[in-house]
């Protein structure tokens, strides 16, 4: 290609040439010699026009190059920045992330992390030291040279918190919270040291892991998360007509909660965003409403505090902290089909001014506020600590009633043994009694027959007798009556 443009340069030099020559006899010099400087020029200036060209292709092609990288680059930022809308399972972009984390930040509140366990005396005063490793954030170790020292306390002074024992999650890599540990309060604090003591008993569960060391790592949370939909819901799964949020993630909750659940406490998690069914409780009705035409609703408080201070809503439901409002005029404005899901009470008044119309209706199991939760299960348990208490004493003292039953029919018993002993021997002296006394009665029997035998021979014998004695008595007086009738001998 080169050789062909060199003799084609070469053929129009020689042609240029022959026409000046052919029109030398018609022109003039100054006619001649600006035609012949521009040939020359043309020839000379030939070759940096061509390395002028080359080179500005190479760049033009190195600005295509680049504006396909800029546009490549821009793709990326943009699916970095709100997710690839193409692909459904792809993960969520910088800013839903930034806005879930937002979301997240607001609930909890200020966080502290990766607080390393220094002391403890759970059994004595209860307080627990925690300290902040050193080189974390740069806020440990010695200040730089000519930076004044951080003065700031870790955490101020009589806040309450809430603490949680760390772990590392094998698929994070990093350290995430897993047991909660109680409720607490800021006693002192340093730059980076706090002293925390718990606002209550804690349960034994909790003391035994401070005591053992297993918490050896703390977050500390200014106020407890929000109970959330979300979380439980399976990684890729979208909504749908038959749940507001997509599949429950079953594995996950039930790796989470594990045993220490109940089945209707389980269904509810697993239930969660289905449709509605007629017997589902009126707390945990949704609707879905479609707008006819645009409308705005007030969701702004004119009153603002912080959610420490009574809550992140008012009596009517609009936010009354100033992280949680919307802004500006505080008004939110739907257009025109527009979706929405919110509670049977507030689609009511859509319905009755006429710009929704009913989707459908959706189970939302009703949300924890843990703060509640759990000081009421503490009361619980105190409450059943209590009963547990009374209920030992009575125990006791019923142990104690058996144990002296028990001797009592045990003793009762001996006395029954005894008594069946007596019982044998008094049988025993009433068979011979009785015999002896049927002896005796044979005896008396024998005796008074005897007795009469010997009666009747006494009266035959007295009879005997009588008569001996009548006869006696007769012989007596014949013989007296002889003698007086007789002289006696002396006397004569």
């Amino acid at each position: 290609m080169a050789y062909a443009l060199l003799g084609f340069f070469v053929v129009l030099v020689i042609a240029h040439w022959v026409l000046i020559w052919k029109a030398s006899p018609y022109w003039r010099w100054y006619q001649i010699v600006p035609v012949v400087l521009t040939m020359i020029l043309a020839v000379v200036f030939v070759y940096p026009t061509a390395g002028a060209l080359k080179s500005r292709q190479a760049w033009h092609k190195i600005k295509e190059d680049l504006e396909a990288q800029i546009e490549q680059v821009r793709r990326e930022q943009q699916e970095l920045r709100y997710g690839d809308p193409n692909d459904p399972l792809a993960d969520d972009g910088l800013l839903p992330l930034a806005q879930k984390l937002s979301i997240l930040g607001t609930e909890a509140g200020r966080r502290w992390r990766n607080l390393q366990l220094v002391q403890q005396n759970i059994a004595g005063n209860g307080t627990v030291v925690l300290e902040e490793p050193a080189g974390d954030g740069g806020l440990g170790g010695d200040p730089a040279a000519g930076q004044p020292a951080n003065t700031v306390p870790l955490i101020p002074q009589d806040l309450v918190v809430y603490g949680f024992a760390e772990a590392v999650d094998p698929n994070l890599q990093a350290t995430v919270p897993t047991d909660y540990l109680g409720e607490f309060r800021v006693q002192s604090s340093t730059p980076t040291q706090v002293t925390i003591v718990p606002t209550g008993p804690l349960l034994s569960e909790q003391q035994e892991m401070i005591r053992n060391g297993e918490a050896g790592s703390w977050s500390i949370y200014e106020m407890l998360p929000l109970d959330g939909h979300l979380p439980f819901v399976a990684e890729g799964s979208t909504p749908d007509s038959n749940n507001v949020f997509g599949r429950i993630d079953e594995d996950l909750i039930r790796r989470v909660m594990g045993d220490r659940v109940d089945e209707a406490t389980l269904a509810e998690y697993l239930e969660d965003g289905r449709r509605s069914q007629p017997d589902d409780p009126p707390l945990s009705r949704w609707v879905k409403v479609k707008f006819t035409k645009k409308h705005s609703i007030m969701v702004d408080s004119p009153d603002q505090r912080s959610a420490l201070d009574g809550g992140y809503f008012d009596g009517s439901g609009r936010a009354v902290d100033s992280r949680l409002q919307q802004g500006d005029d505080g008004v939110v404005t739907f257009d025109k089909d527009d979706e929405l899901i919110l509670k049977e009470e507030a689609a009511a008044q859509l319905f009755d001014e006429g710009v929704a119309t009913l989707v459908d209706t959706y189970y939302l199991r009703p949300m924890n506020d843990y703060r509640f939760v759990l000081r009421r299960i503490r009361l619980r348990l105190a409450e059943l600590q209590q009963r547990t208490t009374e209920l030992q004493f009575e125990q006791d003292v019923l142990q104690r009633a058996v144990d002296a039953t028990v001797q009592m029919l045990t003793a009762n018993q001996t006395d029954k043994l005894k008594l069946e002993q007596d019982l044998q021997q008094t049988e025993v002296e009433r068979k011979a009694l009785e015999q002896y006394n049927e002896s005796l009665d044979q005896r008396v029997s024998d005796t008074k027959q005897r007795i009469l035998t010997l009666y009747r021979s006494n009266q035959d014998l007295e009879s005997q007798l009588e008569v001996i004695h009548d006869s006696i008595t007769r012989e007596v007086d014949s013989m007296t009556a002889s003698a007086s009738e007789t002289p006696s001998t002396e006397s004569l």
